[in-house]
């Protein structure tokens, strides 16, 4: 057995080596409805992203991130999503080989949390989704792990959204996105898991054969939009894996403020 002083003796571990593994992704990105910004963001973050997800058993980590009216003048995609909604996205990691036990709870969670009035009726769910772990990606010299990547202070985060085309999978456009220098520090890439049947009716299901790719970015992602994420998007299109549902930069929230909600 390898001891813990040799394997943190690098800073590269190799995934299969990692006692903590990301093997699953909560993506939900939510639109509260006008004159609720504020109420939303105080409820989320002082209620529902603890008792929702975070003390849940299997949650690694957790993340808020908010696009104000400049990151989504940003926005582009060439799928059937409102690019105007979708003002707060909420990221969750689950521990690999646990996905079943954590959706059990947060089901179970989430429905006790409706019963008794602990939800939040004046939001719409604009993209609900778990993705399964495909592939993680690091910028030239990072080492950084993936399943840190939430608990650092980052400038910010993108999402790409990409609806796949027929006889793609999210399999390929992690081999597809192995062969290029991204921009970010850190990124990771995901397949979709069907919700629970069980799960509240107020987040849709989504029956669309999607992929998910989320890059890390050490400064503000807008820095980088059109020299390095927009011309990633356009390549995924331009080599057959897709169209690009969804191109996005968020920021993060700063907890217990409403910092960014006049900029809604």
């Amino acid at each position: 057995m390898q001891t813990s002083e040799t394997l943190f003796s690098n800073a590269r571990i190799p995934r299969a080596d990692r006692p903590i593994r990301l093997g699953s992704l909560l993506f939900t990105m939510v639109e509260p409805r006008p004159g609720f910004e504020a109420a939303y963001n105080r409820w989320y973050e002082r209620d529902h992203f603890y008792s929702g997800c975070m003390i849940g058993a299997y949650t690694l980590a957790g993340g808020r991130f908010v696009a104000t009216r400049e990151e989504k003048a940003l926005r582009f995609g060439s799928g059937g999503m409102n690019l105007n909604k979708g003002s707060f996205l909420a990221l969750y990691w689950i521990l690999d080989g646990h996905h079943r036990d954590w959706d059990a709870w947060a089901v179970k969670q989430v429905n006790d949390l409706h019963a008794t009035g602990r939800m939040f009726r004046e939001r719409d769910h604009i993209h609900t989704s778990f993705y399964g772990f495909d592939a993680e990606y690091n910028a030239p010299g990072s080492a950084m792990p993936i399943e840190l990547a939430l608990d650092r202070a980052y400038g910010g985060v993108v999402a790409f959204i990409v609806d796949l085309a027929d006889g793609r999978s999210g399999v390929d456009l992690a081999a597809f996105l192995k062969d290029r220098d991204l921009p970010g520090d850190v990124a990771v890439s995901g397949s979709p898991i069907p919700l629970d049947p069980t799960s509240p009716k107020d987040v849709p299901a989504d029956a669309s054969n999607r992929a998910l790719f989320l890059s890390f970015s050490v400064d503000d992602p807008k820095l980088a939009w059109d020299a390095h994420y927009m011309p990633l998007a356009r390549a995924i299109e331009e080599a057959g894996l897709g169209g690009i549902a969804l191109a996005a930069p968020f920021i993060p929230t700063v907890f217990g403020t409403d910092t960014h909600l006049d900029r809604l």
